[in-house]
């Protein structure tokens, strides 16, 4: 089975809607992933983004923040993928076996709606493709960055 690590500041927004994501991507390709998130720091999982997701039925409501003291084997991933630059800075070091991957996504924190969709469907994107080239034995990219043009509203 392989790992998957996602990583935020504060594990409350990108990170989670990530983790979410990447699950149903890999359910959907039948692909067997171990996917879970964490932050620098824990906080708690922001509203908006338990909205934008239900709109995709996937459901945040069981998730919490954490960080990586909380996740299982937290040094046996074959993947570890950041998604804001602060977590990327602030990743720890990781055995050789573990791939690092950095697919930033802007922080839709205080914006609209609009802007946490942009953001959801910008990781989705981000994570589907992630998910296809796995299942398919292809490379990872080692940064994907598709970020659209969001204005915070």
């Amino acid at each position: 089975m392989v790992r998957v690590l996602i990583l935020c500041t504060h594990n409350s927004a990108r990170s989670q809607m990530a983790e979410a994501l990447t699950r149903d991507a890999a359910r959907r390709a039948g692909l067997d992933l171990d996917v879970h998130s964490a932050g620098t720091e824990a906080t708690r999982v922001k509203p908006d983004a338990t909205a934008v997701m239900a709109e995709l039925g996937l459901s945040l409501d069981a998730h919490t923040s954490k960080t990586l003291d909380a996740v299982p084997d937290p040094w046996a991933f074959d993947y570890v993928v950041t998604v804001c630059d602060s977590a990327a800075e602030a990743c720890p070091a990781y055995p050789a076996r573990t791939t690092r991957l950095h697919y930033p996504a802007v922080d839709p924190s205080g914006g609209s709606l609009d802007r946490w969709r942009a953001v959801r469907d910008q990781l989705q994107r981000q994570f589907t493709a992630f998910v296809e080239a796995l299942k398919a034995g292809r490379s990872v990219p080692p940064s994907y960055d598709d970020s659209p043009a969001v204005t915070v509203t």
